[in-house]
């Protein structure tokens, strides 16, 4: 399943198999489990069946340490957690302190550090969590500023841009991949080659969706 903007079905495919196969070679693929994301369901048998054939990162819904535990032990190489690793996430959680530090120590004592990925989400400048729904007085330089003791790498997802297939934002991007020594992720409307070989020229990783799926970009 692929939404735009976090909000909109713009396609889904129940091809199991058939991607799998178009994925087999790539050194990570990540794989998000949308419903335990939005605490109405998981898809725990499908995450261990893909993870089982591919190298996943795996992320959504990783309210816990034991969460964490549970997707390395179905086979996952990384958890992915972002809302998570910040305030807001509960009700009464003080704003004056955007950063989760119990939790992120907690998930680096289950985990280890090396298997956790933190998910920055970047919309109008501000992290947002809860499905890009809440914004948090931190920029997402501040967050990995903070954050870089706790995580291996860091996924930026810069949310103007996702899904909508018009190119992302360098300079948002490049300006986080500076702000931290850790291997950054960028996601977020990267469409073309051109734009991978940029960003790897930087020494950032892509991620692309919406492209591969809709054949724009191909995966030979």
């Amino acid at each position: 399943m692929q939404l735009v903007q976090g909000e909109t079905l713009a396609l889904e495919s129940t091809d199991v198999d058939g991607w799998i196969d178009k994925f087999r070679g790539f050194a990570a693929v990540q794989l998000i489990d949308l419903d335990a994301a939005m605490a109405t369901g998981s898809n725990d048998a499908l995450v261990r069946y893909i993870s089982g054939k591919l190298p996943c990162r795996v992320g959504g819904g990783v309210r816990s340490a034991a969460r964490a535990l549970e997707l390395i032990d179905a086979g996952a190489t990384h958890v992915i957690v972002g809302s998570s690793l910040f305030r807001g996430a509960r009700a009464g959680d003080p704003q004056d302190q955007p950063v989760n530090l119990p939790f992120a120590e907690g998930l680096v004592r289950a985990v280890g550090s090396q298997r956790v990925v933190g998910a920055v989400d970047s919309k109008a400048g501000q992290v947002v969590i809860h499905g890009w729904k809440t914004s948090l007085p931190i920029t997402a330089v501040e967050a990995v500023k903070t954050l870089e003791p706790y995580c291996s790498e860091f996924l930026y997802t810069h949310v103007d841009r996702e899904g909508l297939m018009q190119g992302t934002d360098m300079n948002a991007i490049l300006a986080v991949a500076r702000a931290t020594s850790r291997q950054v992720i960028a996601a977020g409307g990267i469409t073309t080659r051109e734009e991978i070989d940029l960003l790897h020229a930087h020494g950032v990783h892509a991620v692309v969706g919406m492209a591969i799926y809709t054949g724009l970009l191909s995966l030979t």
